[in-house]
């Protein structure tokens, strides 16, 4: 079992790719900070692996995929981790490059890859994708439109790639990892004010959290519910008892509702 982890220099993907390795997958990250990446592999003692890439270049995570795929065999997992906060503040004062910027790293970023993989995926009818996402994806917060637009859009490729991929035998889950205090919250902590309360109100789990969801979504035990959307906070054996329920009210799903 081979995983791609996005994002694993440090934070949650790094939590994830220790907690997959733990659990005797052979494991590699990615980012764009060598260092970082490295810090991830002596903490692995040695069971992860790092290719620098820049997932929001095509060419880098063509080389990315061959890089691992020739050291380690087919990916059968992918986490698309990384990310960016983008501009903060409100819209119209934000630098459109760096707004667009922040859609190239959230949403191409995960595009590019799954578009890479995927065919090996089904060719060999069988592959799960994990794309972090956010509470940002389903709901409007103040001064982080860049960051809410993208998450938002993730979720919903998420939900189209499933529903294209369900004869392909391969899954896809959005996720929200909750509040996890990386170097992106510390730094929307100090411009937003309802972040810093969510700390205060003792919000904030810990990236050991989110690696046992992914965990659980690589196991094959939700495969059934496919594109819908999970969070740590979810009882998700619960919900998957529930998958006829589920899919009859198209609940975990982004959808409008009429009173």
């Amino acid at each position: 079992m081979v995983a791609l982890v996005t994002g694993g220099g440090r934070g949650i993907g790094r939590g994830i790719a220790l907690g997959l390795a733990k659990q005797g997958w052979e494991v590699a990250v990615t980012a764009r900070s060598a260092d970082q990446l490295s810090e991830t592999v002596q903490l692995a003692e040695g069971r992860v692996i790092a290719v620098p890439a820049d997932v929001s270049n095509r060419s880098s995570v063509k080389a990315l995929v061959r890089s691992v795929e020739f050291m380690l065999g087919p990916v059968s997992l992918l986490v698309n981790n990384a990310g960016t906060a983008g501009p903060l503040g409100p819209f119209w004062e934000s630098n459109p490059e760096d707004w667009w910027g922040c859609q190239e790293v959230n949403l191409r970023g995960p595009m590019l890859c799954c578009r890479e993989l995927l065919p090996g995926m089904i060719a060999r009818q069988a592959g799960r994708i994990i794309n972090v996402v956010s509470g940002a994806g389903c709901r409007a917060y103040p001064d982080m439109s860049a960051y809410v637009v993208s998450k938002t859009a993730l979720v919903r490729l998420s939900e189209q790639l499933a529903l294209e991929l369900k004869p392909h035998g391969v899954s896809v889950f959005p996720i929200m990892p909750g509040l996890v205090r990386t170097v992106m919250v510390e730094e929307a902590r100090q411009h937003l004010p309802f972040v810093q309360k969510q700390l205060d109100d003792g919000l904030e789990v810990t990236p050991d959290v989110v690696a046992k969801l992914v965990l659980t979504l690589a196991s094959g035990a939700a495969d059934s519910l496919s594109g819908r959307l999970f969070s740590v906070a979810d009882n998700v054996a619960e919900i998957v008892r529930r998958t006829e329920q589920v899919h009859a009210n198209e609940l975990h799903l982004l959808r409008v509702r009429s009173a």
